[in-house]
C-alpha cells in the first residue's frame, strides 16, 4: 500500500537530504493535477487489489462486468469505446470470462452481425458481491471526505475525461 506520510516543505534554502523523503521539497509536485490524481489512485487501487483477490478481479475485469450486470447484452464495441480499451486487447479479457463462465455471448437483436455480452448466473452473482465490496472500500478510502466533497471530487474528475 502506498504511504500515507505527509511531506513537508523545507523553508527556502534549507538543507535537504535525499535520505528523508519527509524534507523533499514537493510544492510543484503538489500542485499538479496528475501527481494527486496518481497517488490518490495509488492508495485506492492497492485498497482494490487487496479486496478483489477473493473475487479474481483486476480494476478492468470488474469494470466489464459491472456494465453488462447494467447493460445486458452490451457489444464488445460499446464496451471498448466506454472503457478505453483496444479491441485486441478486449478479447482476452472476454476470454478469460468465458473461461471462468461468467459471461456468455448472444446474438444481437438489432445487428445480425453484432454479438451481446450476458453475464451468466454465476456472473450475475460475483458482481453483485463484488459491486457491494467496491462500494465499501471507495467509502473506506474517501473516508476522510464528506459526501458532497466526495461527489464533487468525482464531477471535477470527470470533467477531465468526459
Amino acid at each position: 500500500m502506498a504511504s500515507t506520510s505527509t511531506t513537508r516543505k523545507t523553508a527556502p534554502g534549507a538543507p535537504r537530504s535525499a535520505n528523508t523523503p519527509d524534507l523533499l521539497d514537493s510544492g510543484l509536485l503538489e500542485s499538479l493535477v496528475g501527481y494527486n490524481t496518481r497517488r490518490a489512485y495509488l492508495v485506492i487501487s492497492a485498497v482494490f487489489a487487496e479486496r478483489m483477490a477473493d473475487y479474481g478481479l483486476k480494476p478492468v475485469d470488474f469494470s466489464v462486468l459491472s456494465l453488462l450486470a447494467h447493460n445486458p447484452g452490451a457489444t464488445s464495441r460499446q464496451l471498448c469505446a466506454k472503457l478505453d480499451i483496444l479491441p485486441p486487447n478486449f478479447v482476452n479479457i472476454v476470454a478469460g470470462m468465458d473461461k471462468r463462465g461468467l459471461i456468455e455471448r448472444r446474438p444481437h437483436p438489432y445487428d445480425g452481425r453484432a454479438v451481446g455480452l450476458h453475464l451468466t448466473p454465476a456472473g450475475e452473482e460475483l458482481v453483485r458481491e463484488a459491486e457491494k465490496a467496491v462500494v465499501q472500500l471507495e467509502q473506506d478510502a474517501s473516508a476522510k471526505l464528506t459526501a458532497r466533497e466526495r461527489e464533487t471530487l468525482i464531477r471535477l474528475l470527470q470533467k477531465i475525461y468526459l
